[in-house]
């Protein structure tokens, strides 16, 4: 670690949870976000900051007015930009030790399997069930620790699948695939700002638990907030043996 390093990190050094040991693993790690809108905005400025080396953006979409009210990666400026580039362009300001990939389209298949299996961990910040299945099953696959959040309305939900660990449930053994999950979108049922940046943020404090090893990450547990009264529900759930992804 470099002396602007050992300056820049010195917050996360001075924890003994994370220390040098840990930080160097923050820096040294690679993270896969798969969105760059609402969640995905706080969870890559968190993630870039905190010096993960690799950041790959990924996402298909571009900037819109309407998303500058939450999606604080992306300026007026950059309306029309793709949201991978104009995310790594945010990104380079924060911090231009990170090295960001942008990748401006929606990861599937083989590329996204691949992309899986190159990453330490994966932040889902996507809005479709469809993309949320296809992370799943890499992560289960490949054995990368997924960190999934989403938001809707003044509603927020977290929760952690690592597949590393034998009785580590999946986002399918939590949400069944085929139970009719009905899509909801911000452009039709509408999202409290502040929301988006509370989960993508605690998406970020878990990626870099994960990384550094520090404390205990929130797996079995599905976090979910209550953004009108600010309260907090922990709902433990387990694996599923039969679940069609991860079950024996």
């Amino acid at each position: 670690m470099t002396d602007e390093q050992l300056l820049r990190y010195s917050r996360h050094i001075l924890l003994d949870e994370i220390g040098i040991e840990g930080q160097t693993r923050i820096i040294g790690a690679h993270a896969l976000i798969i969105g760059a809108g609402g969640l995905g905005s706080p969870a890559a400025l968190y993630l870039a900051s905190a010096g993960v080396g690799r950041i790959t953006l990924a996402d298909g979409d571009t900037v819109d007015l309407t998303n500058l009210q939450r999606q604080i990666l992306h300026t007026q400026e950059r309306i029309g930009q793709l949201k991978a580039v104009s995310g790594q362009t945010a990104l380079t300001r924060i911090n231009p030790q990170v090295v960001v990939e942008a990748i401006g389209e929606r990861l599937a298949g083989e590329r996204l399997e691949a992309r899986v299996a190159d990453a330490d961990v994966v932040v889902d910040c996507c809005d479709n069930f469809a993309t949320r299945y296809a992370v799943n099953r890499a992560c289960v696959r490949q054995r990368t620790p997924l960190v999934s959040g989403a938001a809707i309305r003044f509603s927020g939900q977290l929760s952690i699948f690592d597949s590393r660990r034998e009785d580590s449930p999946c986002y399918h053994c939590l949400f069944p695939e085929g139970d009719d999950a009905e899509e909801t979108r911000c452009a039709v049922m509408g999202i409290f700002a502040p929301l988006t940046g509370i989960i993508g943020a605690m998406q970020a404090a878990e990626a870099l638990k994960i990384i550094s090893g520090a404390g205990q990450a929130a797996i079995g547990r599905l976090l979910l907030l209550d953004g009108l009264t600010m309260e907090w529900r922990s709902v433990k759930f387990g694996k599923d043996p039969r679940c069609a992804v991860c079950g024996s």
